[in-house]
């Protein structure tokens, strides 16, 4: 049975209003439920957006499917900035070190 995974980027506000403090690109210790929870909207948001390319649809700010899809992504971002970040190499031979004192 093969596969196929559609990559289907919609443009969101929320993704350009991050602080820095919710930078992408730290690591995060993602618990066994927040996984669980990642994992099923990450089905759901490829299900939906195989759907609309499969039936053909616009792109209009207005259409439910992709707004659908939108709030599913939020809730992806919101579950997965849950988790902590792993603290870097850095960070953690300063915290060894006790050299966070500024």
């Amino acid at each position: 049975m093969a596969a196929t995974v559609t990559t289907f980027l919609v443009p969101s506000p929320a993704v350009a209003s991050l602080p820095a403090s919710l930078a992408p690109g730290r690591h995060r210790r993602v618990t066994p439920k927040a996984g669980h929870a990642l994992e099923k909207l990450g089905h759901a948001i490829e299900y939906l957006t195989d759907e609309f390319v499969h039936q053909g649809g616009s792109l209009s700010s207005n259409n439910a499917q992709l707004q659908a899809v939108q709030l599913l992504m939020a809730l992806n971002r919101e579950v997965y900035f849950e988790c902590p970040e792993v603290p870097t190499l850095g960070e953690r031979f300063r915290s060894i070190l006790h050299l966070n004192q500024v």
